[in-house]
């Protein structure tokens, strides 16, 4: 019963202590990386092969759920700032390239229930 206690303890304190998981990706990093995705999102035609290659390193390396809802708020910045064309092109991104993104490319997306 005591071992419960301080494991429990020692739990807590390591939470307390611990400092926050902060995100490596940055908008400036999915700007970059997302670059080659560019002129589909904004003139249609055919998602080159490079976007989809990128956007599924970018996936792979979101391994944190900070990573995660950090990219979600780019592109919901993102996102409140286009056309319903350009938004309905870059959200088809994804299946087009045979990718899963963990949250919904949308201006309306709530980034904090994203795991």
């Amino acid at each position: 019963m005591l071992s419960k206690k301080l494991l429990s303890f020692i739990l807590i304190i390591c939470m307390v202590v611990a400092p926050p998981v902060k995100a490596e990706i940055t908008c400036d990093t999915m700007y970059d990386i997302l670059q080659p995705c560019l002129s589909y999102v904004l003139f249609g035609g055919s998602v080159p092969t490079d976007c989809c290659n990128r956007l599924k390193s970018l996936i792979a390396s979101a391994t944190t759920i900070a990573d995660r809802q950090s990219a979600c708020s780019c592109v919901k910045s993102v996102a409140s700032r286009v056309t319903d064309e350009e938004l309905s092109r870059a959200a088809s991104i994804p299946g087009q390239c045979g990718a899963s993104v963990p949250f919904k490319i949308s201006p309306n997306v709530d980034c904090s229930k994203v795991w």
